[in-house]
């Protein structure tokens, strides 16, 4: 892109990110930026479904080292269950059509804590099962503790 091509949008986000809610304040609609607007609004409900994402896989990985490192169990583990299982509640009470989607987002969750499960236990990667041994209702569970 050559330089005087350049926008607001490109040079100075904080300005222009300024610039456009004055312009949806102040109902001037015409004068949008309406392409990249359009394009921060996706990257914005993106980043909320990665966020879910990113709450069910450190809830997964706990749940994972409370089944195959029953000896380890601690209050740290405990208590990161119980925060995570806060945060994905309050995350999805905020955003409640990723609940359609949880298939997929549990789904994703659980390669990732597959991997992060392996790296931090030291347990090879077969220890633990290919797919989900927890549904999401099990996983949001306070009562669920997998033995």
């Amino acid at each position: 892109m050559s330089t005087k091509n350049l926008t607001l949008y490109d040079t100075d986000f904080y300005a222009w990110a300024n610039e456009q809610a004055a312009l949806l304040r102040a109902g001037r609609l015409s004068e949008l930026d309406i392409e990249n607007v359009a394009e921060e609004v996706e990257s914005m409900a993106r980043c909320e479904r990665r966020e879910l994402v990113s709450r069910l896989t450190v809830l997964l990985v706990h749940l994972l080292k409370w089944r195959f490192q029953s000896a380890l169990r601690g209050r740290s583990w405990k208590l990161t269950i119980e925060h995570q299982r806060m945060e994905v509640e309050n995350h999805l009470s905020e955003n409640p059509s990723l609940k359609s989607q949880l298939s997929d987002i549990m789904a994703r969750a659980y390669g990732l804590a597959r991997i992060e499960a392996e790296r931090e236990t030291h347990l090879p990667r077969q220890t633990f099962p290919p797919s989900t041994p927890f549904s999401f209702d099990e996983a949001m569970n306070p009562d669920f503790w997998p033995d």
